[in-house]
């Protein structure tokens, strides 16, 4: 079950993260996947989404790498009649074909569901967009973010709304579109007929908001930014630094990990105190505890007191940077590194999951 898709062909008209995100999952489950780029604008635009730090030499930057993976690229120009068939060719023998394009251009390329299957009626046809088929409202990453309420939540209380350090959206839409592409597979060896799967961004946004949407649609609660805090647990989301310095956050989400963190942290008599007894009195005094909590973890060392916490099943992280998490051998097992263009490129593996027989 390693490589399950050897025998699959993906053609890939999509840049930037969403679409790109796909072609890079199935190439890492085996698929052949060839990644068509517009040689007339030098390619994918994130080739040149570089750092100040990263070399301008360098045909590809640190982001195109890190969802272009095992694809053979051609660099080719659809207004180009010879480039234009050699794309129609490759489409011919393909299983999916994954697109992102603007509103209309697929029509004015001839790169349109209607017009591919007639070239391959068993095709895949995988297609992201922004606000939805009908909309051209142009939509990046943080654009999604603040129509979708995601800003209006993040970031601190006495601070300006702040987007997700990653593009999530487009993470969650590449998410969206690989279940569709894999069930539409699963109905074409029932039927062996193609489909067109298609997904949005907005749509993809909206459906990720989960119980901050629930608390809005059931209660009327208009979620404000919190910081790292839950609006529905409490101390969930509070930071706390030790004696030494080192900054953990809680989440506890029950009251026998509540009485486990004050038996830790020897303030059992936090357990008699009304303000606290339950979790909703929590919630509604948690500045209160944050200051009790906080008072009782600056008298511990750090580590010792994360390994107690953590033999007493109190749910507790440390906060780590990005280079403290890949110190650590079990992230280094989720990493792919391939040459790409001369440039020697590491990521994150997309196909984490684990099948046994």
């Amino acid at each position: 079950m390693s490589l399950p898709f050897e025998r699959l062909k993906v053609v890939e008209l999509a840049a930037v993260l969403a679409g790109p995100a796909v072609g890079t999952f199935f190439a890492e489950l085996g698929a052949d996947v060839i990644k068509v780029e517009n040689k007339t604008t030098n390619g994918d635009v994130t080739r040149s989404w570089r750092l100040s730090t990263e070399s301008k030499s360098n045909p590809v930057s640190a982001y195109y790498s890190a969802v272009n993976y095992g694809k053979k690229v051609l660099l080719l120009d659809l207004k180009d009649s010879k480039d234009y068939q050699l794309v129609i060719d490759e489409i011919k023998s393909a299983d999916i074909l994954i697109s992102n394009f603007k509103k209309g251009d697929d029509l004015k390329f001839g790169f349109d569901y209607e017009s591919i299957k007639i070239v391959n009626p068993k095709i895949i046809y995988a297609s992201i967009n922004g606000f939805g088929e009908e909309s051209d409202q142009v939509a990046f990453d943080v654009v999604l973010q603040a129509e979708t309420g995601i800003m209006s939540m993040n970031g601190n209380m006495d601070g300006n709304p702040v987007k997700l350090p990653v593009a999530f959206i487009d993470l969650f839409a590449a998410h969206q579109l690989k279940e569709g592409v894999l069930i539409a597979l699963l109905g074409r060896y029932k039927t062996g007929i193609g489909a067109h799967v298609s997904v949005s961004l907005y749509d993809a946004a909206i459906a990720s908001l989960a119980n901050q949407a629930t608390n809005y649609l059931m209660n009327n609660q208009i979620p404000k930014p919190m910081g790292s805090l839950h609006p529905n647990i409490a101390p969930y989301g509070e930071v706390v630094s030790s004696a030494d310095g080192l900054q953990m956050v809680l989440a506890v989400g029950s009251q026998s990990q509540f009485n486990a963190l004050l038996e830790v942290l020897n303030r059992i008599d936090l357990k008699d105190d009304l303000r606290f007894s339950t979790n909703s009195n929590r919630v509604k005094n948690r500045k209160s505890l944050y200051n009790e909590l906080q008072s009782a973890v600056s008298n511990f060392n750090g580590n010792e007191l994360f390994t107690e916490l953590n033999r007493k099943k109190v749910p507790v992280g440390i906060i780590k940077n990005l280079q403290q998490v890949f110190d650590d051998p079990k992230a280094k097992q989720l990493l792919l590194e391939q040459n790409i263009e001369g440039v020697k490129t590491i990521r994150v593996a997309t196909a984490i999951f684990k099948i046994r027989q």
